[in-house]
């Protein structure tokens, strides 16, 4: 079996937001619609405090509650791991939106821009109406992922296949791979540290794993 993850060692990420910059980038998505986003918090007790940089989205889940409220089958989880949305089949009820406990999903009514009431060059030439009163997500750079494996290439391991956040981590905090192949990047990685899963116990089985090596706060 397949089932593709995410790894953010949180060790490493400097919160330079360029995960979500090049999300933005590759997906089009308009002001206020983060799919990656990097929260910056603060651990610790005084005077041993320190800010901590934690990559978030949807979390891929193994049992995600948004494909049990959706009526339309429009939400539906693939063979290898990936949620994915048929924006095709979206109603744009927000059910899912209301059911998911990671604040991952967004949906946009109208069409808006960066810089204005007018789109730039760009926003105009990849304006895509069909996206607009649907929910939308992260989904792992989905079509990235299968134009590479129908290459023949490895996700994680050869960037035509893998995620644009992953590929653009200047820190290498993220990572990206088949957590069912033991010499996966991301399945040493897990075993060789200690890590965490958001909401573990909602009993979601999220896809995206946290590389921390203190305790929890």
């Amino acid at each position: 079996m397949t089932r593709h993850v995410m790894v953010a060692d949180l060790r490493r990420c400097i919160g330079c937001q360029t995960c979500t910059a090049a999300c933005k980038q590759a997906n089009a998505t308009p002001p206020g619609v983060q799919w990656r986003r990097v929260l910056d918090l603060e651990v610790g007790e005084y005077p041993n405090v320190r800010r901590v940089f934690v990559p978030t989205g949807c979390q891929h889940c193994a049992d995600p509650p948004c494909e049990k409220v959706c009526p339309t089958t429009a939400t539906r989880r693939r063979p290898d791991g990936i949620v994915e949305i048929r924006y095709d089949l979206c109603i744009g009820c927000s059910a899912c939106m209301l059911a998911c406990p990671y604040d991952a999903r967004y949906k946009t009514e109208r069409r808006e821009y960066g810089f204005g009431e007018k789109p730039t060059e760009d926003e105009a030439m990849r304006a895509d109406d069909s996206l607009l009163g649907v929910a939308t997500k992260c989904n792992f750079c989905a079509d990235t992922v299968d134009a590479g494996v129908a290459r023949g290439l490895t996700p994680g391991e050869d960037p035509e296949a893998t995620p644009a956040c992953v590929n653009s981590c200047i820190s290498g905090a993220l990572v990206f791979g088949d957590i069912d192949d033991p010499k996966s990047g991301v399945s040493k990685l897990l075993d060789e540290n200690k890590h965490f899963r958001m909401h573990e116990d909602l009993g979601t089985d999220p896809g995206f794993y946290y590389v921390w090596d203190q305790d929890l706060p």
